[in-house]
């Protein structure tokens, strides 16, 4: 075991569990996190730590072991972090740590985009084509200093950074949950994705002020290429979109909504032409491989040229519609169809014998509500038609005798199933579009298939929201929690990093397991790593411990330093060893 000196406060434990901290702290090295967020937030001389020392101390702790502000401290000590940053536990109290918080949101967009930049050198990626999704995360509390913000001035820039207060924590779009939208931008490719940027947005917002929004920020803070390709979902896509980017240089590719081009498809059905899709799936692509009995499923692509028209200047916008035909989707909608139309009926046919059985408490007024409320706005709901029929003297008489109670029925319900329609709804099944206003060089099979690697940016919110723990928070001011979050972008960003920097480094004749190594299977081969502090007259001694294999084979293969090698450049050699 190596030594160390710590000349800071003496620790209450001989054995600190660094455990991934091991494979952290080179990484936020590698990413330059301290000096990054320092150069925007210079040091204030009457604070002995800056805030770069702070947040990535903060940073550290939600990578390892998510915990609020006030266990930090005592998880810096217990983990041995207070070691590798060589600062005092007493120093990260929540209240340091809040003030700390307090500096990032002033800049939090500018750090964010500095934060990417670096991220992209290490990396050595491009912004040539980024994929946007927003999400949303849920708080408990009543927060009553959340305000709205103000509607935007559109003829004016979009300004982030200290400028922006914090977003609104309110009733969503569509739910009654306290929340905010924050929306994620990032670089997708076969290796996975690396967020590069995200805003936040009052709860009540939906995708498209969410993607005018973020767009804006991230041109004044992100170096896009003229080749830049914005690729979205459905509930993002709008004419006022495509027209943005258009402006600017920029190429759309987004899903759209069916019922805004299917006239077009109706239109244009007979002279469209299908080429298969060179995409599959993992799974398909295994079902092939392995030959086995599960359906094949696959995708067809038609191709439409087309011309959008801006709504602010009347100017039209070259185009292309991609037409999509999933086999998959086609035969689980019409499961989907058959199997609520037959509900539908079967439950009408219940409501029809219980209306004639004469209940005192069915009366058309209350069939006519349940029959309202079992069609709704479901699409199998649209087949049928119903209506009340009188009885006539011969119906009645034949009809058994009423229970005690009840009465004689003197109407009935009936309903009919229009076969036709549900069948001419067939023709749809399976279909989606995409629109796009890509160079013609990149063919609508490529673009297809970038657009089906969208799943990846949804993956980064399983990831923001579960190791990372962007919620729950535990914080009751607004700005202080649109900073954490902002902050935890960047761990969201490490973290992507560290997974793509193995990948790299892996040949392709290598197993599966190891190109598609995980950020999260790297962390857990180093939940385990030990520093042995001894107690001297002198102060503590920091003794370094043996590595496993594995455990030297990941910092390797990622060219990081090992846990002797850092603590070697922060401390000092105990008195003994020094020369």
């Amino acid at each position: 075991m190596v030594p160390f000196t710590w000349l800071g406060p003496p620790v209450k434990q001989n054995i600190a569990n660094a455990g991934p901290l091991a494979l952290l702290v080179p990484l936020l090295d590698k990413l330059d996190v301290e000096k990054i967020i320092d150069r925007h937030l210079p040091p204030n001389p009457q604070q002995e730590l800056s805030h770069g020392q702070v947040l990535r101390m903060l940073l550290a702790a939600r990578l390892c072991h998510p915990t609020a502000l006030v266990n930090v401290a005592d998880w810096a000590e217990k983990s041995g972090a207070a070691f590798f940053a060589n600062i005092p536990v007493d120093k990260l109290n929540d209240d340091r740590l809040g003030r700390a918080l307090d500096a990032f949101f002033e800049h939090r967009h500018s750090i964010l985009g500095s934060m990417t930049a670096q991220a992209l050198q290490v990396t050595d990626l491009s912004l040539n084509r980024l994929h946007f999704d927003p999400t949303d995360l849920v708080f408990s509390g009543a927060y009553e200093t959340s305000t709205p913000r103000l509607p935007q001035d559109k003829s004016q820039p979009f300004n982030g950074d200290g400028r922006l207060p914090a977003a609104h924590i309110c009733h969503g779009y569509t739910s009654d949950r306290k929340m905010i939208q924050a929306s994620q931008l990032a670089v997708v490719d076969n290796l996975g994705a690396i967020p590069v940027f995200a805003h936040c947005l009052d709860g009540n917002r939906n995708g498209h002020p969410s993607i005018r929004e973020t767009f804006q920020l991230a041109q004044q803070h992100l170096s896009f290429p003229q080749t830049m390709l914005m690729i979205s979902d459905r509930g993002t896509c709008s004419i006022e979109h495509i027209a943005r980017l258009n402006k600017n240089g920029y190429s759309a590719l987004c899903a759209a909504q069916w019922q805004e081009y299917r006239s077009l498809y109706e239109n244009n059905a007979d002279r469209l032409q299908w080429q298969p899709a060179s995409f599959l799936s993992i799974e398909q692509k295994r079902r092939r491989t392995t030959q086995s009995a599960l359906p094949q499923e696959s995708y067809k692509l038609a191709v439409l040229n087309h011309e959008l028209v801006d709504p602010a200047d009347k100017k039209t916008i070259p185009a292309r519609i991609i037409f999509v035909h999933s086999s998959a989707d086609e035969r689980d909608s019409r499961a989907h169809r058959q199997k609520n139309i037959a509900k539908i009926k079967a439950r009408l046919e219940e409501i029809q014998e219980k209306f004639l059985r004469g209940h005192p408490q069915c009366t058309i007024a209350s069939v006519t509500r349940q029959v309202d409320q079992l069609l709704g706005n479901k699409e199998a709901g649209k087949y049928f038609a119903w209506q009340f029929v009188p009885l006539t003297v011969e119906e009645q008489n034949a009809l058994p005798a009423p229970k005690c109670g009840h009465r004689r029925a003197t109407m009935r319900l009936t309903f009919t199933l229009d076969s036709a329609a549900a069948e001419a709804k067939q023709r749809y099944d399976g279909l989606s579009v995409l629109v796009t206003t890509a160079p013609k060089t990149q063919s609508a099979d490529l673009l297809f298939s970038q657009y089906k690697q969208q799943n990846y940016v949804e993956m980064l919110h399983h990831q923001w929201k579960t190791p990372l723990a962007v919620t729950p928070v535990f914080l009751k001011s607004p700005s202080r929690i649109e900073a954490l979050v902002c902050l935890l972008q960047i761990a969201l960003q490490a973290y992507q990093v560290l997974e793509r920097l193995y990948r790299q480094q892996v040949l392709k004749e290598e197993a599966r397991a190891e190109r598609r190594m995980t950020a999260e299977r790297m962390l857990r081969a180093f939940q385990v790593y030990g520093l042995y502090i001894e107690r001297t007259p002198l102060g503590n001694v920091v003794h370094t411990t043996k590595l496993t294999e594995r455990q030297k084979q990941i910092l390797s293969r990622l060219g990081f330093a090992t846990p002797e090698e850092i603590l070697r450049r922060i401390l000092e050699p105990p008195p003994c060893l020094k020369q």
